[in-house]
């Protein structure tokens, strides 16, 4: 019985030792790579300046949430296949008189991701999710909120593959949100295309015109 309790102790510490000493490849590119990287670009004078990924949320919205359970049920499903974590029910903060919706009433689902989950999450988005985008040419320069955040929407959940298209009872846009610590939209720029994020780049500006 003793013996039993000892190999089970020093599998649970096994375990834990290797969750602690497992790197997301994205991490270990920032940390080996990135970090450089952005000093030299950027002439930081201390590594604290440079800016890194703080987390990334998912949001799905169901306007009909109230009167439908099942859809709700679903997209919270869904998301959490997606994430690998358990999303919250995200509720009206105030009456919006034009949808029908009261305060308090649930309008859709959300989740945060950190951590080693977030840059898990971040390695299937680029990677795979969104080459699977109808007509994909990269995702617009524009969508910083002026705070080093970006922005953007995926009209179909399906381009994760962790969806199964037979099971799905209606095809859904997920908004995502990536937080960063930058200070400027530029820093935020330059961070996440250092990743392998699928940014447009941004036009080139003309010096001469700039002159005239």
């Amino acid at each position: 019985m003793a013996n039993k309790m000892k190999n089970k102790s020093n599998t649970t510490t096994s375990n834990i030792k290797s969750k602690e000493l497992y790197i997301p490849s994205l991490r270990k590119l920032y940390i080996d790579e990135i970090i450089k990287k952005m000093i030299k670009f950027f002439n930081y004078s201390n590594v604290m300046q440079v800016p890194k990924l703080k987390s990334i949320s998912l949001n799905i919205g169901i306007g009909d949430a109230k009167n439908n359970s099942k859809g709700l049920e679903s997209a919270v499903q869904e998301l959490t296949l997606i994430s690998g974590q358990k999303p919250i029910i995200t509720k009206a903060k105030k009456d919006i008189s034009n949808f029908k919706i009261r305060k308090g009433w649930p309008v859709g689902c959300k989740v945060t991701l950190r951590s080693n989950m977030m840059y898990e999450f971040l390695e299937r988005l680029i990677s795979i999710a969104l080459p699977r985008t109808r007509d994909f040419r990269g995702l617009s320069f524009k969508s910083f909120d002026g705070r080093g955040n970006y922005n953007f929407g995926v009209k179909e959940q399906i381009i994760f593959t962790e969806i199964n298209y037979d099971k799905i009872q209606a095809v859904r846009g997920i908004n995502v949100t990536i937080t960063t610590t930058s200070k400027t939209d530029d820093e935020a720029f330059e961070l996440l295309k250092s990743f392998g994020f699928p940014l447009k780049d941004k036009p080139v500006k003309n010096n001469i015109e700039e002159a005239a």
